[in-house]
């Protein structure tokens, strides 16, 4: 049997893709982080095992227990689906667990998934590249294990141009919004905090780089910093907008 790293996408069980929800189905074992629709797991048959190994606030699971219970489930000739939201190697630490999947010589494959730094803009109706405005973007955590978003060099990143995508950085926002304006970004710089995409409960904020670390702000968000932050691609009577300010 084979341990399987799978993308369950940013949220809407509908973009799970069709691998995954085959993989899903067929698992004799489950392993799982926090998924934001708890219905992806009910595609599960009867009796199979599901191990939550989510990161929560207050009680972390450490990623080296992580790590050895996958390679001690592959030992064990089981069918493991090790489900993260996103993509598994999107800030997923599916690169650290493939890792020692590898060096424990237990088969693996990874089913890639919808990055929620492409999925929840695109269900806000933003493009993260339009032409003439945004011809690259970058994908950041705004978090770091150690060190919080202070060595991340977002000086270097302003003049980078395109959009900047920012996961995991409600926390640090008014850092993040500071250091991008000493790296030459304009405050008037659009920017979007799409809370909850893909989901009915989906809320975007509106706002520029200068309110943001004073704009409320709740996480799970995903921040998108550059001029396409301005579009909203949408039927805008679906989904909850709001602009900070006003």
């Amino acid at each position: 049997m084979t341990v399987h790293l799978v993308g369950a996408g940013p949220g809407d069980p509908e973009l799970l893709t069709i691998k995954a929800a085959r993989l899903i189905a067929q698992a004799d074992v489950i392993v799982h982080d926090y998924l934001s629709h708890s219905s992806i797991l009910e595609l599960a048959k009867p009796n199979t095992e599901f191990i939550d190994v989510g990161k929560k606030p207050g009680r972390p699971t450490p990623q080296e227990l992580i790590n050895s219970l996958l390679v001690h489930l592959g030992s064990q000739g089981l069918n493991v689906v090790r489900l993260k939201g996103g993509d598994p190697f999107v800030f997923g630490r599916g690169g650290e667990e493939a890792e020692a999947l590898q060096t424990a010589r237990i088969p693996f494959t990874v089913v890639p998934g919808i990055t929620s730094a492409v999925g929840v803009p695109a269900a806000a109706g933003i493009p993260v590249t339009h032409r003439n405005v945004s011809p690259a973007f970058t994908v950041v955590t705004g978090h770091r294990e150690k060190g919080g978003s202070t060595d991340i060099e977002w000086e270097a990143l302003a003049k980078v141009g395109g959009t900047i995508v920012v996961l995991m950085g409600v926390s640090e926002r008014a850092e993040i919004a500071k250091r991008l304006m000493s790296g030459g970004l304009s405050p008037d710089t659009p920017v979007a905090a799409i809370r909850w995409g893909t989901r009915a409960e989906q809320h975007t904020t509106r706002t520029t780089l200068e309110l943001l670390g004073t704009t409320a702000l709740q996480a799970p968000s995903t921040i998108v910093i550059g001029a396409v932050a301005a579009y909203e691609f949408v039927d805008v009577t679906q989904h909850n907008s709001y602009v900070a300010g006003q």
